[in-house]
């Protein structure tokens, strides 16, 4: 018994007193005029995680002088993981036909399917094997600052060489907020920062560029809005690529743009370094478009995955939600190659129509 009024002896001495409220103070506070509190402005003390003694460390000014940059499509096993033999013939190819350098796990390489695990993992791995031959840019973006800043400090550790930065989709930012997401991931290495509203509900306006510009690490845009925007830019001595196969060629010879990133080029590499690198070419530019039309008549990389296993380069498989274009569509492209040439796509084998039922399709992975 003593030890339990010992006890509630404690309880009461430990209990935190607070003082009383003065009836007087709550008039004065009714008689206050409320104001807008400040935004509180917190000091940023984590210093970005970087190394500067990385083997194939790339400056900004070495991703700016790229013509021709793809955006590999990621290949997969019949259970949807990774197939990394074919992943690897493909990056093979864009180097022998005169690829500059790729994106890893953009949109057409499928990265919103794939989790950061994934995503580094293939990073890495284009880095290690591939290095060496050409410039490894990892999508490290994200609508999450926080995820972003993670995944770009992860990438840069594995050996990318760049990063490539969408604007936060969906839940969309003030242009404000835009400044303040890219200046939280430029200080890690060198960045390409695209702008593509079709996908993320949001413009990114040139004074935002502008004002980010202003980081040495920012190699350039790539852009989707088109050629007049483009030459904004190029005319103030930024760096652009052509986010838009169609618009490409005259981005490149008209309106200032350094390359394209190119989707096509999976397909057609060879013709897409000399459509970058040839001078003007309306001929094979009027050559190509029936093609990227085809490609891009539902949302990449639709197009691309059904074409790609036609091809028999990859396995026709898809990660959900995609699916492969219809029969009609693919007999369509069968005539397209035939009409380009064989010898200029990628692989070996003959183009093949495929049955539906040739597909699979994995939601679990």
């Amino acid at each position: 018994m003593a030890i339990l009024k010992s006890y509630g002896v404690f309880l009461r001495e430990s209990t935190p007193q607070f003082p009383r409220p003065n009836l007087g103070d709550n008039y004065k506070r009714r008689n206050v005029k409320w104001k807008s509190p400040q935004a509180a402005v917190i000091p940023n003390f984590h210093l970005p995680m970087r190394s500067f003694e990385v083997k194939n460390r790339t400056s900004a000014e070495d991703i700016k002088s790229l013509r021709l940059i793809t955006a590999i499509k990621t290949p997969y096993l019949p259970d949807g993981r990774f197939d990394l033999e074919a992943y690897d013939d493909l990056v093979h190819m864009q180097i022998e036909n005169g690829a500059e350098g790729v994106i890893v796990g953009g949109t057409t390489g499928e990265g919103q399917l794939m989790s950061w695990d994934e995503h580094i993992m293939l990073i890495g791995h284009t880095v290690n094997c591939f290095g060496g031959s050409i410039k490894v840019i990892g999508n490290t973006g994200s609508n999450s600052t926080r995820e972003a800043i993670h995944a770009t400090e992860q990438g840069f550790a594995v050996g990318m060489h760049a990063a490539l930065h969408i604007n936060p989709y969906y839940g969309k930012t003030s242009l404000k907020g835009l400044v303040s997401h890219f200046d939280s991931v430029l200080p890690m290495g060198p960045t390409i920062i695209y702008n593509v509203p079709s996908r993320t509900g949001q413009d990114i306006p040139p004074r935002v560029i502008n004002t980010v510009a202003q980081s040495p690490n920012l190699a350039g845009i790539k852009e989707c809005v088109g050629n007049d925007r483009i030459e904004q830019y190029t005319g103030n001595g930024i760096i652009v690529w052509s986010g838009n196969d169609d618009q490409c060629h005259d981005a490149r010879w008209s309106h200032g743009a350094t390359g394209v990133i190119s989707v096509t080029s999976n397909l057609v590499p060879g013709l897409m370094r000399e459509l970058m690198f040839g001078g003007k070419n309306p001929s094979l530019n009027a050559k190509l478009l029936p093609l990227i039309e085809w490609l891009f008549q539902e949302p990449n990389p639709i197009g691309l995955n059904t074409a790609l296993a036609q091809l028999g380069v990859g396995r026709p498989v898809f990660r959900l939600p995609y699916v492969p274009l219809p029969l009609a569509k693919r007999v369509e492209f069968v005539n397209l190659v035939k009409e380009i040439g064989r010898e200029n796509f990628v692989g070996e084998k003959d183009v093949q129509i495929l049955e539906d039922d040739d597909f699979i399709l994995v939601g679990r992975y």
